[in-house]
């Protein structure tokens, strides 16, 4: 077995990517692409898909090197969806002709993903999903209606889970996609949030044609294909790497260094105990990416998750209420379609009310409790009583 690149091979090989393509006078996708094929995109990924069979843990010593020499990154906050979600799935579970097509331009951000799971019937229960894919040769068929897509507007491919078969009980039926999100029969319309903005739609599927090879995983074994990307959905989320006072406590923690007028001493306390706590959320988030090096992420991704949630809503709070009738203002109500969400680049009322939305997005907090609960203290299960009913047989 060829033996795995050590952190100084991985250093000689940034440096020969950068020599050979300088980051002041290579076109940005030109530099993104060399580094892919060079292994260095995400260095755990086999050779040819971006990477070269090394620890996980090894990414930092490349991504320091190329941020020391000034290197483009593929803007991840961008294509989050694609390289947290879709691309772990289409790494698990696609043919080797789906990797080829796909990694590479999901990762230099060419092709951006969205996410089609979620429907008007079936949010916390997903498994209840009542989109159809009908088998027609080599091609399905689908037909359905998702909801709370972030980036549908500008996706070029989503992975998306629809119903194949009916008979079978809910978490049986149900088989993973690629979908085509520039098919004449995907219609994306926005969803207007309380904070003015519609990041979010909702997407209409009509008779939308799948081919067969961008199926991923077996028929009807969709609900464990979407396992995957859910764990890295969650992680990708609660667990992503931050600098010390990274995040939603920056900017609380500067305005209190800088204002000493808006100090008092319950405020003090609050803040002091939200510090500790989100510092506590960071290190933990550090602690599972390291345990990713050993294989998937498991469910404890959903407590990292459920802790930024409330985390993000209970120093927004507190941040509006240090600020007193200065958090009351808001910069901007227009009805805009972002690309990415920015908590930190705007004032602290959006911060305040798009975290409402963390505690739904990616997974509601009750479903993650009763996911800690059950699969990570062993707690017993709820009763479920259409666990063995067929799906075309569950009241609706």
């Amino acid at each position: 077995m060829k033996k795995a690149p050590d952190a100084a091979e991985l250093r000689e090989r940034t440096g020969q990517l950068l020599a050979a393509h300088p980051p002041a006078t290579t076109a940005r996708d030109d530099f993104l692409r060399a580094r892919f094929a060079a292994g260095l995109a995400w260095v755990h990924y086999p050779e040819g898909l971006g990477g070269l069979g090394a620890p996980r843990t090894l990414q930092a010593v490349v991504d320091a090197e190329l941020a020391a020499a000034g290197a483009p990154d593929n803007d991840p906050r961008r294509i989050g969806i694609g390289l947290g979600m879709a691309a772990p799935t289409i790494l698990a579970y696609g043919s080797e002709e789906v990797k080829q097509r796909f990694l590479e331009p999901l990762w230099t951000g060419e092709e951006v993903w969205c996410q089609l799971f979620s429907e008007p019937g079936a949010g916390s229960d997903l498994a209840a999903l009542g989109t159809r894919a009908v088998r027609d040769g080599d091609e399905w068929v689908v037909t359905g209606q998702k909801v709370w897509t972030s980036s549908a507007h500008i996706a070029r491919w989503a992975i998306l889970i629809a119903r194949t078969d009916p008979d079978v009980p809910k978490h049986q039926g149900i088989t993973y996609f690629v979908c085509d999100m520039t098919d004449p029969g995907v219609e994306v319309r926005p969803l207007r949030q309380i904070t003015g903005e519609a990041e979010f739609n909702e997407v209409f599927l009509t008779d939308v044609r799948i081919p067969d090879a961008h199926r991923l995983g077996e028929v009807g074994e969709g609900w464990k294909v979407a396992q995957t990307t859910l764990m890295n959905e969650r992680v990708s989320i609660g667990g992503m790497r931050l600098p010390r006072e990274g995040g939603m406590i920056g900017p609380v923690a500067r305005t209190w260094r800088e204002r000493p007028d808006l100090r008092t001493h319950d405020l003090h306390q609050r803040l002091l105990t939200l510090w500790v706590e989100a510092e506590v959320a960071r290190l933990t988030g550090e602690r599972l990416r390291q345990q990713l090096a050993a294989g998937q992420p498991g469910p404890e991704g959903s407590g990292t998750k459920l802790a930024f949630a409330r985390l993000n809503q209970e120093i927004s709070g507190l941040e509006v209420e240090l600020l007193g009738e200065e958090g009351l203002l808001y910069d901007d109500w227009t009805m805009r379609r972002p690309e990415l969400v920015d908590f930190t680049g705007r004032e602290a009322g959006y911060r305040y009310l798009r975290s409402k939305g963390n505690s739904i997005e990616g997974g509601t907090s009750e479903v993650l409790l009763n996911i800690v609960a059950e699969r990570v203290l062993g707690l017993p299960a709820e009763p479920r009583s259409d666990k063995d009913i067929a799906w075309k047989d569950l009241a609706r």
